[in-house]
């Protein structure tokens, strides 16, 4: 088997597609607003996805797919703090590049480009605070779980404090399935 191809789907879809994960994790916790999430990091995989992929964002999808994560949609991450507390998130970069806020107003930013990939947690908060070039995400749920949205308004908390506790961990790792780095990280 091609080392490289770590991924589920198979095929040398995969082995193009995807490189060795580097996964950067924060921990990112309830600032009184937003709940984000007290046990399981925001993981950032740096430059896996290949960008001169060819119809990368459907390759995404089925790659998605494969691993389990559905639910899928192509578009721009949300330009206001928003969260889910009933589903944790992927989102790949295809295509430009954005400045996104995570955890809230005082969270931390991280510059994205094509080829990153970020899973997020239920809970937490997350937002657009600038898009360069011709900016596309890949997002998708993992298998089963329903996602919500939430805007860090007083009312919604206890409910989604209790959700985000029930929400299950990922049968896989969105892009390298049953054995990839998402399970090193999210221990129940």
């Amino acid at each position: 088997m091609d080392e490289q191809r770590t991924g589920e789907t198979g095929g040398s879809m995969t082995a193009e597609l995807l490189g060795a994960p580097t996964v950067e994790a924060f921990m990112v916790t309830d600032d009184g607003v937003f709940p984000n999430n007290r046990k399981l990091p925001l993981l950032v995989y740096r430059k896996v996805l290949n960008p001169d992929t060819p119809d990368l964002t459907s390759q995404v999808q089925s790659l998605f797919a494969g691993n389990r994560w559905g639910n899928a949609w192509v578009d721009a991450i949300y330009d206001f703090h928003h969260y889910h507390s009933t589903a944790h998130e992927v989102l790949a970069i295809c295509q430009g590049q954005a400045r996104v806020q995570f955890g809230g107003m005082d969270g931390i930013i991280l510059t994205l480009s094509a080829g990153d990939v970020v899973v997020i947690p239920a809970g937490v908060a997350h937002k657009s605070v600038g898009n360069e070039g011709d900016f596309v995400v890949v997002g998708a749920y993992p298998q089963g779980q329903n996602y919500d949205m939430c805007s860090g308004k007083h009312e919604e908390r206890p409910e989604t404090d209790k959700n985000i506790v029930a929400v299950p961990l990922p049968e896989s790792d969105p892009l390298y399935g049953a054995n990839g780095p998402l399970r090193e990280h999210w221990r129940a």
